[in-house]
């Protein structure tokens, strides 16, 4: 499994223009494949007059997905090089439709295949991208005296908290990375004099937070 991924922070449109042309990258994060083509199909409704939907997407933490789509342009010129955009800046779990209105002017296969893939290296700075880590599910089950002091205690020292749940005893859901458990195993005993329980559970991923450059949304 891969230790972490970046991928596309949020959905969004960024718009170029080339030679009279309007080429518009619209990026989203895509969990499966399914999901990528879902968002494919929903851009193609909302332009039906383009010339072209253009499509690259990525899936899977190890890029194991790969696919691009030229609709109607040269072959070469327009998918492959999005799908090339998306590899070169290690996206994953993203998908990319550049949306073409022709504006009158040919680009040749070169202005082509640097419109297509430049629309989305664009896109990708104009939306910006985040950094998800793989981590630990973990649950921590402690008593309601000690439950408000840990809680602020896990956020202070900037433990992943994702869920609390009040019961006979409270349980707090967190996140860990690996190379941490044991640390924190021993940290918890000695914050809560040994009282609470520490069970582990699957693995997932979480955002780190956003890359360092990362540019704000334009449309």
């Amino acid at each position: 499994m891969q230790e972490q991924y970046r991928t596309v922070a949020r959905a969004g449109v960024h718009e170029t223009e080339v030679s009279r042309s309007r080429f518009l990258c619209a990026l989203a994060p895509a969990a499966t494949e399914a999901e990528a083509q879902q968002f494919v199909a929903r851009v193609r409704k909302e332009h039906p007059a383009a010339n072209h939907n253009c499509f690259a997407y990525v899936i899977g933490a190890d890029a194991s997905v790969q696919k691009a789509s030229d609709d109607g342009e040269p072959g070469g010129t327009a998918g492959v090089p999005m799908l090339q955009m998306l590899m070169r800046r290690e996206m994953r779990y993203a998908v990319a439709v550049v949306t073409r209105y022709f504006g009158g002017v040919k680009l040749g296969a070169g202005g082509l295949i640097r419109a297509y893939g430049g629309a989305v290296g664009e896109a990708l700075d104009a939306l910006g991208t985040t950094t998800r880590r793989r981590f630990r599910l973990a649950t921590v089950t402690v008593d309601h005296q000690r439950a408000g002091k840990l809680e602020n205690d896990l956020r202070a020292t900037g433990t992943a908290v994702h869920d609390v749940t009040y019961a006979e005893a409270v349980t707090i859901a967190i996140g860990l990375a690996d190379a941490d458990v044991e640390a924190f195993r021993a940290w918890l005993a000695d914050a809560t004099a040994g009282s609470a329980k520490l069970e582990l559970g699957g693995e997932a991923y979480g955002d780190v937070g956003p890359d360092e450059g990362s540019g704000a949304a334009r449309h």
